[in-house]
């Protein structure tokens, strides 16, 4: 069993209204997806495209209901623009999550990302250069300083699509970047990159110590493997139902949850299994998800 006062449940609203595919949840609102989040018994949640970006309106709305701020995607662009461009953007990004009361910025570098182009998804995936890593590198220490300086960490979320998708690409990335930069740890990005259960259980246990925030999704084999041999882009899987809620899919998620409680892991595991809505009922899937999660941890 997991310790509930270290480790707080979240879900992401990615569920309700996706931020790459508006139309997929157009008619969602914000007010329902918080409630419906609250209703299946989260405590807290990831910011998505129709939160209110005023500090104060958005607390009032998830203190009624409950709810924290854990986190919020914000995309770096260092293999492909100015640094301070990302750096500018950030400091913004950062500041408005301190408002928040969140401690970890969830990052993913989409220099050169394909994940919301209609492209295939593993056969046009970018490949840095060493120029790029360098400049990456740099870019990701100092974003970790500027996350320091409000008492925050710095994660970089590996994800399909992206030049930080595979495990030697984590595996350099987290070798060259400063001990104060971390992981997000996302179990269905791994299992969709390697096609299998042996590449999440290896990635938790290489980065456990230095994994600050935990995404949980699930992945329907039959449709992994269709997206495979017809060659489908990111967005496509996604609309067809290749990501789903743990316990719903093919990832046996019993030597994760183990690691994290051997570990003594403080922070947020979040549900964050995009789908369509008008196919899988985001309510229902996100109390199949709790009650997956309260019978494997107890949380």
């Amino acid at each position: 069993m997991l310790d509930s006062t270290k480790i707080k449940l979240g879900i992401a609203p990615i569920a309700w209204t996706n931020d790459d595919l508006p139309q997929l949840g157009a008619a969602n609102t914000f007010e329902q997806c918080i409630s419906e989040m609250a209703l299946a018994g989260f405590a807290g949640s990831e910011i998505g495209n129709k939160y209110p970006t005023d500090p104060e309106v958005l607390k009032k709305a998830l203190d009624l209901r409950g709810l924290q701020i854990c986190n919020a995607w914000f995309s770096t662009f260092f293999t492909t623009k100015e640094e301070e461009e990302t750096i500018e953007k950030f400091i913004e990004h950062r500041d408005f999550l301190y408002e928040m009361g969140a401690k970890v910025i969830g990052c993913s570098e989409q220099g050169h990302s394909i994940q919301v182009l209609n492209k295939p998804i593993f056969d046009e995936k970018p490949v840095f250069t060493e120029g790029e890593w360098d400049r990456l590198i740099e870019g990701y220490n100092k974003l970790a300083i500027l996350a320091q300086e409000k008492g925050m960490k710095v994660s970089l979320h590996h994800h399909m699509g992206t030049g930080i998708q595979t495990p030697e690409e984590i595996d350099r990335f987290m070798e060259q970047v400063n001990e104060n930069v971390y992981l997000l740890f996302d179990t269905g990005h791994m299992y969709f990159s390697e096609g299998n259960q042996e590449a999440v259980d290896n990635l938790i246990d290489k980065y456990i110590d230095r994994i600050v925030h935990i995404h949980l999704k699930d992945v329907r084999q039959n449709i992994y493997e269709k997206l495979k041999e017809e060659r489908w882009s990111f967005l496509k899987g996604v609309k067809e139902g290749v990501f789903t809620v743990p316990g719903d899919g093919v990832i046996n998620f019993d030597h994760v949850f183990l690691v994290i409680k051997n570990s003594g892991y403080e922070g947020w595991m979040v549900v964050e299994a995009e789908q369509d809505p008008a196919k899988a009922n985001p309510l229902e899937y996100a109390i199949k998800a709790m009650d997956y999660i309260n019978e494997k941890t107890g949380l």
